[in-house]
């Protein structure tokens, strides 16, 4: 049996179970949660997770008659403020009358394919957010 080498900062894959866009260096999908290694003997590819955003949050239709509808959607953007990536994650519907509670969150790994004699120290991460 060979040693798992470590991938690349980043570099993704599909997780067998769900299909989802996963770090290649996870064991257990974010999204159905599988286990995607099975051997006693392998190491995490990466370091414990740190809890860098979340937000939760609670719509409801206050309407007793019309039908409103949703679409959850998920824009990451650099420094500079230009959009990386926007992705539609959800799209639904609230009855009169109903509830919606949402979760957003962020975690942030160290990744090992950077040895730790060469990797810079890292600082927790911050939290900056914007109301518009």
């Amino acid at each position: 049996m060979t040693a798992q080498r470590p991938s690349p900062a980043g570099k993704t894959r599909a997780c067998p179970h769900c299909k989802a866009t996963i770090l290649e260096s996870a064991s257990v999908c974010p999204a159905c949660r599988h286990y995607l290694r099975f051997d006693a003997s392998a190491q995490p590819a990466v370091s414990p997770s740190v809890p860098a955003f979340r937000v939760e949050g609670v719509i409801r239709n206050p309407e007793e008659v019309r039908q409103w509808e949703y679409a959850v959607v998920v824009s990451i953007r650099n420094d500079a403020g230009e959009e990386l990536k926007r992705q539609v994650v959800s799209v639904g519907a609230l009855e009169p009358l109903e509830q919606r509670m949402f979760s957003v969150s962020v975690e942030v790994f160290g990744a090992t394919s950077i040895s730790a004699a060469t990797a810079p120290s890292v600082a927790a991460p911050t939290l900056a957010t914007t109301r518009r």
